[in-house]
């Protein structure tokens, strides 16, 4: 890690020193990423209830300026002049360097389609199956470490030469024995957990934004 990138891990266990026993999980779960993102992979991210919002919000901070505003490249910039000489100037001032991730709880068609179907186990495994490629990272994100949904993508991920990131809390559950790594947050109940999940979430996205956008 850079200085900055040190700067906002210390930041991070100031303000939260309870999840200072996380410290190495949260610098392995960096380097995972940034692989992925270094390799031109996306980030995939499954969870359920409060933790489906947590995807929700991570691609939020990845896909558009967190911290930083993310202009594009001169190059890409003057490729829109030249396609859109009239609106080159518009389109290039109203887009933001991406950090591609999808949430896989959004796709409420398929998903429900999935679960009538087939089941309701499986589904995130079969998007996973659909959208994963070697490189690729999934993010999974349970309390109790033990989603079934969630297992069963890691599961899929783990076939599919991706590398598996669990967010989950003390006990880590079966998630703990699948994953990369898995960052074990040090309590024992969900809306502590996810309160905690948070802080280190926002520090990966940071992170992440220096590392690719300065």
């Amino acid at each position: 890690m850079n200085e900055q990138q040190t700067q906002t891990m210390q930041s991070l266990l100031a303000k939260y020193p309870d999840v200072a026993p996380c410290e190495e999980d949260i610098k392995h779960t960096f380097a995972l990423l940034k692989q992925t993102y270094d390799q031109g992979g996306k980030v995939l991210l499954c969870g359920n209830g409060g933790s489906a919002s947590d995807c929700e919000h991570i691609v939020g901070e990845l896909m558009k300026g967190f911290m930083s505003k993310r202009p594009l490249p001169q190059s890409l910039r003057d490729r829109f002049k030249e396609l859109f000489p009239q609106e080159g100037d518009f389109l290039t001032d109203h887009l933001q360097g991406a950090l591609p991730a999808i949430s896989l709880v959004s796709h409420t068609s398929l998903m429900t389609a999935f679960m009538n179907d087939v089941s309701s186990e499986m589904v995130f495994a079969q998007q996973v199956l659909g959208y994963g490629k070697p490189g690729d990272s999934l993010i999974g994100l349970s309390t109790s470490g033990n989603s079934a949904n969630v297992v069963r993508a890691m599961q899929v991920a783990k076939a599919l030469g991706m590398n598996t990131i669990g967010m989950t809390g003390q006990g880590g559950g079966k998630l703990a024995q699948l994953c990369d790594v898995t960052i074990r947050v040090p309590e024992p109940i969900t809306p502590d957990i996810q309160e905690r999940h948070l802080p280190i979430y926002h520090a990966l996205c940071i992170l992440l934004e220096k590392e690719y956008f300065g």
